[in-house]
């Protein structure tokens, strides 16, 4: 990385970064060119848990290569200053590489779903109570994530000094 200073190594904090976003982007090998998708998700042990239609362009390219990369912003926000050249943007995010593996089995999907929704908000039972045709109709991608960096931006303790002293 070539701003160090901008770094997250602290694991806990990229765990918690993973745990309360949003939005992960798969990027997808597709020849000699890259295939990038945005999804919700869920984080657990490790990995990124993807629900999906059974067929279409990321199943097919995924038989073909298996190995993707991810990235996950926590917080962005572009901060404006009269000066255009001035502007920047306040985030934290993560990148990361990791093998994807196809979940097939009703059993392990519900699991996967079970991680997606209570990553989302999910809170009781009612929440996970799956029709079977709409479990029988998806596929659940599991990522086991094997590389991980995270980046800050060079404001990024300063504003949150800012925000938490208003």
């Amino acid at each position: 990385m070539k701003r160090t200073k901008q770094e997250i190594t602290d694991q806990t904090l990229l765990n918690e970064i993973l745990s309360s976003s949003e939005i992960c982007r798969l990027g997808f090998v597709d020849k000699n060119r890259a295939y990038v998708l945005p999804f919700n998700y869920g984080y657990q042990d490790k990995c990124i848990y993807i629900h999906c239609a059974k067929e279409g362009k990321k199943i097919d390219l995924i038989k073909e290569n298996n190995i993707v990369c991810f990235e996950i912003e926590h917080t962005a926000k572009i901060e404006r200053y009269e000066k255009a050249c001035k502007w920047t943007t306040t985030y934290r995010s993560i990148v990361g590489y990791g093998k994807v593996e196809i979940i097939e089995d009703e059993k392990l999907k519900r699991k996967g779903l079970d991680i997606i929704l209570k990553h989302n908000g999910a809170d009781n039972t009612n929440d996970l109570n799956y029709e079977k045709k709409q479990v029988d109709a998806m596929l659940v991608l599991k990522i086991e994530i094997t590389e991980l960096s995270g980046k800050q931006s060079h404001n990024w303790d300063e504003k949150q000094k800012n925000m938490y002293s208003q």
